[in-house]
């Protein structure tokens, strides 16, 4: 009889166990600067993106509209994103002030120290090849939608 492979145990237990680890990695070294990992993450897309609609940013980051308006709301506090009139009265458009370029670039400079401790601790190799797997499963998962409703694509909306 042929050995096969078989997953062991839950594969979203496992995930999150992973990224809740990765996030406590990552949060030591970004909050020093006054960001939360999402809060730089958003302000990195936002700043590289230029003004973009929401439900683009929402689209690109894959996270839901509700998430991004919550997301959006501390960094527009704090100064460092403006949510400006678009083409129409009903199009808003997130742009980041002179203040969110530097608090991301901060941000950046912290984030990069936290990816090199990362690749020291788990290897050059095994981050690379991590991130090849998970951007195949992102890839098939984002074309093969299997749930019913495709509740997880924004694009649509």
């Amino acid at each position: 009889m042929k050995n096969s492979i078989k997953p062991q145990g839950c594969t979203n237990l496992k995930l999150r166990q992973l990224t809740r680890m990765v996030t406590r990695h990552y949060d030591g070294y970004v909050a020093e600067t006054g960001l939360k990992n999402t809060q730089y993450a958003l302000l990195s897309y936002v700043v590289q993106l230029g003004p973009v609609q929401p439900v683009d940013l929402a689209r690109l980051m894959r996270m839901d509209a509700s998430t991004l308006t919550r997301n959006l709301q501390p960094l527009a506090a704090q100064g460092w994103l403006e949510i400006v009139a678009g083409k129409d009265a009903r199009s808003r458009l997130i742009e980041a002030t002179e203040a969110g370029r530097t608090k991301q670039a901060e941000g950046q400079r912290a984030w990069k120290m936290a990816q090199m401790a990362l690749n020291e601790r788990l290897g050059v190799k095994r981050v690379a090849a991590l991130h090849d797997l998970l951007d195949a499963c992102i890839e098939s998962l984002d074309s093969h939608p299997d749930e019913p409703s495709g509740a997880h694509r924004i694009a649509g909306q």
